[in-house]
């Protein structure tokens, strides 16, 4: 069994089901005592800046780099960002390192190519509804039609996000995400991501007829599934 690398704190919330989903699925894939071999890096939110809207976005860009460097040398097999958000730095990151990192959007694409489906709503933090590092790789590596929330909604989504992260959670905003999909939908999506490891603690498939792709899920099984390869 490989040892897989987390990357973890942005945020805390959503590596702990990373850790979770890992281990759970190796114990159902092995059975008996069998848990993940996993070392976590877990940094501190608040020192990072993926946007690039301060003056300490270097310092920031270190923080990940040094991270991922040393789960390296720690002995990892492989590293999973528990962070849609985070993988701007993706192609940065993996230049620092040997080691494969599994890219979230890529285990998202194929499990949405297995079910046929091309076009797809996105939900996530406005760099990753707008920048290229996300929505262009679905585009342009899988041939996947990306629709994105209106303007409004967009912001609606990310102060959502943010106030996850900070365990600020109420009704309305489970009902606000739940409209923002229904208007995805009616934009001609066929399915919609969830593009936010946060998201999942708040909608989940209950939640809506639409199929719903859970990222932090989807990666957390795929890092579980590459750490059993030969």
């Amino acid at each position: 069994m490989k040892t897989i690398g987390l990357l973890g704190g942005m945020s805390w919330k959503s590596s702990l089901e990373y850790y979770r989903i890992i281990n759970e699925t190796i114990q159902k894939r092995l059975g008996g005592w069998n848990s993940a071999k996993i070392i976590l890096y877990s940094v501190n939110f608040d020192e990072i800046d993926l946007e690039h809207q301060t003056k300490d976005w270097q310092k920031s860009d270190g923080i990940l780099i040094n991270a991922a460097k040393s789960l390296e040398k720690g002995g990892a097999d492989l590293i999973v960002i528990c962070c849609n958000t985070a993988h701007v730095l993706y192609e940065e990151l993996q230049k620092n390192v040997k080691i494969p990192i599994l890219h979230i959007a890529d285990a998202t694409a194929e499990k949405i190519k297995a079910e046929k489906i091309k076009k797809v709503g996105l939900l996530g933090t406005k760099l990753t509804m707008d920048e290229e590092f996300y929505k262009g790789r679905l585009e342009k590596k899988y041939g996947l039609t990306v629709i994105v929330p209106t303007e409004k909604e967009k912001e609606a989504v990310h102060t959502g996000i943010n106030s996850i992260i900070q365990g600020k959670t109420n009704l309305d905003m489970k009902r606000q995400f739940i409209q923002i999909i229904k208007n995805l939908v009616k934009n001609g999506a066929e399915a919609v991501i969830l593009g936010c490891t946060e998201i999942p603690l708040v909608v989940s498939q209950k939640d809506v007829n639409t199929r719903l792709f859970d990222t932090a899920r989807i990666h957390a099984e795929s890092a579980a599934e590459h750490s059993l390869e030969n």
